[in-house]
Formats: C-alpha cells, sequence, structure tokens
C-alpha cells in the first residue's frame, strides 16, 4: 500500500512538474525519488509541524496545512539536484497543485 501512495504521489509531481513551468524535474524516476524523499520528510518532521502549528490550522480552517506541505516541498527541493522549484510563490502553487492531484488520483482509484 506504502509503494502504491509512493508511486500516486510521483504521478502527482510529475504532472504538476509538467504543468507549472518553474518547477524542473529530469526524469520520472526523479519524480519517484522526489516522493520518497517527500514522504520520509513528512513522516519524520510533518507530525511536529502540525502540533507545533496547530493554533494557525484551526484558524484558518486546515488551510495553513498548505504553508507546511510547501515548506517539506521546499525542504525537498533543497535536497534533490533533479528537482528544482523556482521562487516562493512556485513552492506555494505546486504544493497545492500536488496535493489536489495526489488526492484526486487517490479518489479516482
Amino acid at each position: 500500500m506504502v509503494i502504491f501512495n509512493i508511486l500516486i504521489l510521483s504521478v502527482a509531481i510529475f504532472i504538476v512538474s509538467k504543468v507549472l513551468p518553474g518547477i524542473r524535474i529530469k526524469s520520472f524516476l526523479t519524480a519517484i525519488i522526489v516522493a520518497i524523499v517527500y514522504s520520509i520528510i513528512n513522516f519524520l518532521t510533518g507530525w511536529l509541524l502540525v502540533v507545533l502549528t496547530l493554533p494557525f490550522i484551526i484558524i484558518t480552517f486546515g488551510l495553513f496545512k498548505f504553508v507546511i506541505n510547501a515548506f517539506l516541498l521546499w525542504l525537498t527541493d533543497k535536497l534533490i539536484e533533479d528537482f528544482e522549484i523556482k521562487g516562493v510563490f512556485t513552492t506555494f502553487i505546486a504544493a497545492f497543485l500536488i496535493t489536489i492531484v495526489d488526492s484526486l488520483i487517490k479518489w479516482i482509484l
């Protein structure tokens, strides 16, 4: 099940990288690596960020979670050489689109 979720996230990352001009990704294999690294970072630190920012998440009705996702995506960008996001605004849009596409694909399948 975890491998299936990683593949779905990889497809979402790959699709968003083709749609958004500020994202450069080398290949689909790089998208898989990005999905794995993002998932590991999310597993290790995502819960802590959610707990620390819980008041903001409650006040914004969960929308602050996109800020956390953008931060995790930015961190992934800094760790992987073949994956590049240009600009903070592009990072926020990419995090939003990846979340939407990932949810859509999981909903369809």
